[in-house]
C-alpha cells in the first residue's frame, strides 16, 4: 500500500503582524527576548479555478498570522481553526543566527507529546529578528509533528471522496455538516445501531469510549484539513494519528512493554474534511472532503517504557519550514517597499524616543508628551528652531502664530524658510512655516495663523472698525491658548508678551519663554496658577514662581519705535537662537515629566548652582525623570556658561499678579483696551506707581546712627 505524504504548513503572514510585533517590541519587550504566546489559524482545503484550462488548482495549507495573533482574546473565524503557538524575538540578527533552535524545538514537540493534546494537537513556533529601522523581519517557523516508524500507508483505494464510496449518504454527510462545534480541530464520526450518524469533538474524555460496543466499520476520525490536494492530507494529521496511536489499548503507557508484546498494527477510519457549506443541489460540485483507510503495516516501535518516569519515550519531530527555494533556511519579510511612506515616517519618528524607555529612561512618559498641544507666538529665529526640536520630541500638534512676512535675511537664520518664500513680498512666515513642517514631517498637525498681538504701549486709535478688529484678535488669541497645553513665547519685544502671559495665567496654561541678547540668553517657565496648597502642615502656602514681568518696576511700554536699524534687527550670535530653542523645549518636556507638572518646584540654590549634587534635608520633590525642572535658564555663550535662577512672583506683577487677573477675568476687552491706551494703567492697578514713593518713605523712617571714630571700652 502507498506510505501517506502529508502536505506541510506553510505560513502565510499579515503585514499586520509585523507591525503588532514592532508596537509589542518597542513598548512591551524591549531588550527582553522572552518568548510570547501567539495564535494562528488555519481554514479548510480549497480550491481555484483556472480560467483558460478550467481545471482545478489547490490553493497551499496554510497556517495564518495577523496582528490579532497576539490578542489571547480573539476568536477565530467561522470555519477556521485556531493554533496555539510561540513566538521568540531576538535582539540581534547575531543572536538569532547562533540560538540553538533545535532545543527549541525539541523543548516544543516535548510539551505537545507530554500533554494529552486532542484539543491542542498542533503547535507551533517562530523565531524572529526585527530590524526595526529598515522594516525588515527574519523569521523561521516551525511545525512541530511526530514521525512513527513504520510509515503510515493508505489503503488500496487511496483517498476516495465522501460520497463516492457507499460509506456515507447525503443525509449522513449534511449531519457532519451541521456538526455543534465546526471550529473543533478533531471530531469522531459513528453510525449507531438505528443507523444514524452521530458526531461529537475529539476531547481526552471521549476517545476511545465514544466508540464502545459500534462495530470498526461504523467508527471514523475526522479532522479539519487544510490541504486542498487529492491524494495528500494536511499537517494536523501526523499529530492526531500520534494520539489515536497512544490512546488505542495495548498501545497505551501503561499496557505491557512492547518488547514482549506483539500488538496488532493500527487501522483508522479517517475523513479529511474540506467543506465549508453544504453543497447545492442545482449543478454543484459536490461534496470536497475525503475518506481513507489508514494503516501502520506493523506495530509501532513505541520505545520503551521507562518504569520510573513511567511514560513512553517520545517519537521523533519533523516540521521546519522551508524557504522560498525549498532549502532549511529562515525567510525574510521585507515591508520598507510596501508600507505607506506616512506611516513609516510615523513609526520612525517615535522609534528613537521609545529606544530611550529600553535601558536609561523606563519611567519616561513619551505619550504624555506627544499628545501636548504647543502654541508657538513668533514663527521667526526661535520659533523655527522651537518647533523643530517640538517634532524631536513626537509632538503631533504644533501652531505657529505671526504677522509678518519671509524676508530675504531669514532664510539663513530660519531653517524651515528657503529663498523662494521670500519672492514677490514674502510669504506669510505663520503659512510658510506650518507648510514646511508637514513637508518635514506629515504626520504632523500644523497650522499657521497670521495675527498681530496688541501690546501696551502701543494704543489703538479710536476708530470703531480698528477697536472691533482688535477685539476679535483678542478674542482669537484667547481661544488659541485656551485650546493648547503649552504656548511659548517667541517674539522680538517685551511688551508682545505682556497679553499672552496675562492670558496663560489666568487660564493656567503652560507658557515658556525665551529671548535673546547678543550673545545671552533667557529660557524660563511661568509659574502655576493652581489653587495654593500647604507645602507642610504648618509651614504656610508655597511660593509661586514668576513670569517674565516680574522683576519689573515699570509696565511694558513700546520698546519698538525711534530705534535705529541694529535696534530694529535681532542682532544675536547666530549659534544662540538654537541653544534657546532647545533649552525651551527640553525645559517644558521636564517640566511634564514632573509629577506636579506646571506647579513642580524649582530646585533649591545649593543643587541649581552645583554647590551640592543633593539636598542635606534629602527633598528631591525638585526633580523628573529627566532631572531637575528650573524655573530660569540664563545663558551666557561669552563665558560659556549657564545660571540656574530662581525667582518668586511679584505681588505687584504686571503679568501674572491677582490684581491683574482678576481685573481680566471681570472687565475682560476693557481692561486690556485700558493697558494698550493707557501708559500708566498698568502701574496704578498694581502700585508699581506707588514704589517710589513707599521707597522714600521707608527710608525717611530709618533711624540712621552715625558712628564715631573712637570706642569706649
Amino acid at each position: 500500500m502507498p506510505i501517506i505524504q502529508f502536505a506541510p504548513f506553510s505560513s502565510l503572514i499579515n503585514p499586520t503582524f509585523w507591525h503588532t510585533l514592532t508596537q509589542l517590541k518597542i513598548d512591551v519587550l524591549k531588550l527582553s527576548s522572552d518568548s510570547v504566546p501567539i495564535t494562528g489559524s488555519y481554514t479548510y482545503g480549497k480550491t481555484v479555478v483556472d480560467r483558460e484550462s478550467g481545471k482545478e488548482i489547490a490553493l497551499g495549507s496554510n497556517l495564518g498570522l495577523s496582528g490579532e495573533s497576539f490578542d489571547a482574546a480573539h476568536t477565530a473565524s467561522p470555519h477556521s481553526v485556531t493554533v496555539k503557538g510561540t513566538l521568540k524575538n531576538f535582539n540581534t540578527i547575531e543572536e538569532f543566527k547562533s540560538s540553538d533552535k533545535a532545543a527549541l524545538f525539541n523543548a516544543l514537540a516535548d510539551e505537545l507529546w507530554s500533554s494529552d493534546f486532542p484539543e491542542d494537537g498542533n503547535k507551533f513556533l517562530v523565531l524572529t529578528f526585527a530590524d526595526l529601522k529598515k522594516y525588515k523581519y527574519y523569521y523561521w517557523c516551525a511545525f512541530p509533528a511526530f514521525v512513527v516508524k513504520p510509515s503510515w500507508e493508505i489503503g488500496e483505494g487511496g483517498w476516495e471522496g465522501v460520497s463516492s464510496g457507499g460509506s456515507f449518504g447525503e443525509e449522513d454527510l449534511r449531519t457532519i455538516a451541521s456538526r455543534e462545534e465546526p471550529n473543533a480541530p478533531f471530531f469522531l464520526v459513528r453510525r449507531n445501531a438505528g443507523g444514524k450518524i452521530e458526531t461529537t469533538p475529539l476531547i481526552a474524555s471521549a476517545y476511545p469510549g465514544f466508540f464502545t460496543d459500534v462495530p470498526e466499520k461504523d467508527r471514523y476520525v475526522a479532522f479539519i484539513d487544510p490541504s486542498s490536494l487529492p491524494q495528500n492530507p494536511g499537517w494536523p494529521l501526523r499529530n492526531l494519528l500520534t494520539y489515536l496511536v497512544r490512546h488505542s489499548a495495548p498501545y497505551t503507557s501503561t499496557a505491557a512493554s512492547p518488547a514482549t508484546t506483539s500488538p496488532k498494527p493500527p487501522s483508522f477510519n479517517i475523513i479529511s474534511w474540506r467543506d465549508t457549506d453544504v453543497p447545492s443541489e442545482d449543478g454543484g460540485k459536490g461534496w470536497k472532503s475525503l475518506l481513507g483507510k489508514v494503516y501502520l503495516p506493523s506495530a509501532p516501535d513505541l520505545g520503551k517504557t521507562s518504569a520510573e518516569v513511567e511514560k513512553v519515550v517520545r517519537w521523533n519531530a519533523i516540521g521546519w519550514e522551508r524557504d522560498g527555494k525549498g532549502k532549511m533556511s529562515p525567510r525574510l519579510a521585507d515591508l520598507g517597499g510596501m508600507m505607506d511612506p506616512r506611516r513609516l515616517a510615523d513609526q520612525a519618528v517615535d522609534l528613537n524616543l521609545k529606544l530611550m524607555r529600553w535601558r536609561i529612561l523606563p519611567a519616561l512618559d513619551l505619550e504624555r508628551v506627544s499628545r501636548t498641544k504647543c502654541l508657538l507666538l513668533g514663527a521667526g529665529t526661535l520659533g523655527c528652531y522651537v518647533a523643530r526640536v517640538l517634532m524631536g520630541w513626537g509632538i503631533r500638534k504644533i501652531t505657529l502664530l505671526d504677522s509678518s512676512r519671509v524676508s530675504f535675511s531669514n532664510p539663513v537664520r530660519q531653517p524651515l524658510f528657503e529663498f523662494e518664500d521670500c519672492l514677490e513680498g514674502g510669504k506669510p512666515k505663520a503659512e510658510c512655516a506650518a507648510e514646511r513642517l508637514t513637508k518635514i514631517f506629515p504626520g504632523v498637525d500644523a497650522q499657521g495663523i497670521t495675527l498681530s498681538i496688541p501690546m501696551p504701549g502701543h494704543p489703538i486709535p479710536a476708530n470703531e472698525a480698528i477697536v472691533e478688529k482688535t477685539k476679535a484678535d483678542v478674542a482669537k488669541l484667547e481661544a488659541l491658548i485656551e485650546e493648547h497645553d503649552v504656548v511659548f513665547l517667541l517674539m522680538d519685544s517685551r511688551e508682545s508678551r505682556w497679553l499672552p502671559t496675562l492670558i496663560g495665567a489666568a487660564k493656567n496654561k503652560l507658557v515658556l519663554n525665551a529671548a535673546l541678547g547678543f550673545d545671552t540668553y533667557l529660557v524660563m517657565r511661568h509659574g502655576g496658577h493652581t489653587p495654593s496648597t500647604a507645602s507642610e502642615e504648618g509651614q504656610g502656602e508655597k511660593k509661586k514662581l514668576g513670569c517674565y514681568f516680574c522683576n519689573d518696576i515699570v509696565a511694558p511700554a513700546d520698546s519698538l519705535s525711534d530705534r535705529t536699524l541694529d535696534q530694529m534687527c535681532t542682532v544675536t550670535r547666530p549659534g544662540l537662537a538654537s541653544i534657546a530653542a532647545a533649552s525651551a523645549v527640553e525645559l517644558m518636556v521636564s517640566t511634564l515629566q514632573h509629577p506636579l507638572g506646571i506647579d513642580a518646584p524649582a530646585p533649591p540654590v545649593e543643587i541649581a548652582t552645583g554647590k551640592q549634587s543633593s539636598p542635606e534635608s534629602g527633598d528631591t520633590s525638585y526633580e523628573s525623570v529627566l532631572g531637575i525642572v528650573p524655573h530660569q535658564i540664563r545663558g551666557f555663550l561669552a563665558q560659556w556658561r549657564n545660571m540656574i535662577i530662581k525667582g518668586d512672583a511679584y505681588s505687584r506683577c504686571t503679568g501674572c499678579s491677582d490684581i491683574v487677573i482678576n481685573e481680566y477675568r471681570s472687565k475682560g476687552f476693557e481692561m486690556l483696551l485700558r493697558a494698550f491706551n493707557e501708559s500708566k494703567y498698568l502701574e496704578e492697578l498694581t502700585g508699581l506707581d506707588r514704589l517710589y514713593e513707599e521707597g522714600e518713605k521707608a527710608l525717611e523712617d530709618v533711624d540712621w546712627i552715625e558712628e564715631g571714630s573712637e570706642e569706649d571700652f
